[in-house]
């Protein structure tokens, strides 16, 4: 039995990216439909009716 607790190794990958678009490919289509919810959010704000 070790005396002594090993910690992790810090040049340890992590299982998840740091950032949710990190998930995403450059080309897939979801940039798109968020793109397209983006501006409709902007539009709504300058206009409000």
């Amino acid at each position: 039995m070790s005396r002594f607790i090993e910690g992790q190794d810090r040049q340890q990958v992590t299982l998840l990216p740091e950032c949710l678009d990190d998930f995403i490919a450059e080309d897939n289509t979801v940039r798109i439909v968020d793109a397209f919810i983006n501006e409709l959010d902007r539009k709504q704000t300058a206009n409000p009716s």
